[in-house]
C-alpha cells in the first residue's frame, strides 16, 4: 500500500513541476510579446467534488484598451496526436471562462477581454490569440 501511494505522489509531484515549468515559459514568451502579468494560477474551488474554475495565466495586452487576456497553458512532450493545443478541449475551455467570469465579478469595470492559449509541443512555443469564445 505504502509503495503504490508513494509512486502515486512522485507522479503527481513530477506532473506539477512540469506544468509549473510550462506556465512559466508561457508566462516568459508572452512577456517578451509585450504582455504583462495580472495573476497566476488563478483557482476558485465550486464545492468538494465539483471540479473548479481555473486560469493559468491572466494578462493585460498592451493595447490603449488594456484587454485582458485569459490564457490556458498545454504541453505535450510532442505533437503527436494533435499536439498540445488539441488539449484544449471544452472542459478546459470551460474552466477557463468560469474563472474569467469570477474574476471579472470582483471588477468595477470590465475591459475588453479575450482567451488565448500556449502551446508547448516539446521545445515549440505557440500562442494561439483568441483560441476560443466565451459561449
Amino acid at each position: 500500500c505504502w509503495a503504490a501511494w508513494s509512486s502515486r505522489l512522485a507522479s503527481m509531484v513530477t506532473t506539477k513541476s512540469r506544468g509549473d515549468e510550462a506556465e512559466e515559459r508561457a508566462l516568459q514568451h508572452l512577456l517578451a510579446q509585450g504582455l504583462t502579468l495580472v495573476e497566476r494560477n488563478y483557482r476558485v474551488a465550486r464545492g468538494p467534488s465539483a471540479r473548479g474554475a481555473e486560469v493559468d495565466l491572466i494578462m493585460r495586452a498592451p493595447d490603449a484598451e488594456g484587454t485582458l487576456v485569459f490564457v490556458e497553458v498545454r504541453q505535450r512532450s510532442a505533437r503527436t496526436h494533435g499536439g498540445a493545443a488539441a488539449t484544449v478541449t471544452r472542459g478546459k475551455q470551460r474552466r477557463c471562462v468560469l474563472g474569467a467570469q469570477f474574476y471579472l465579478s470582483s471588477l468595477k469595470v470590465w475591459p475588453p477581454c479575450r482567451f488565448d492559449a500556449v502551446a508547448i509541443d516539446g521545445e515549440d512555443v505557440t500562442w494561439l490569440p483568441a483560441a476560443f469564445d466565451a459561449c
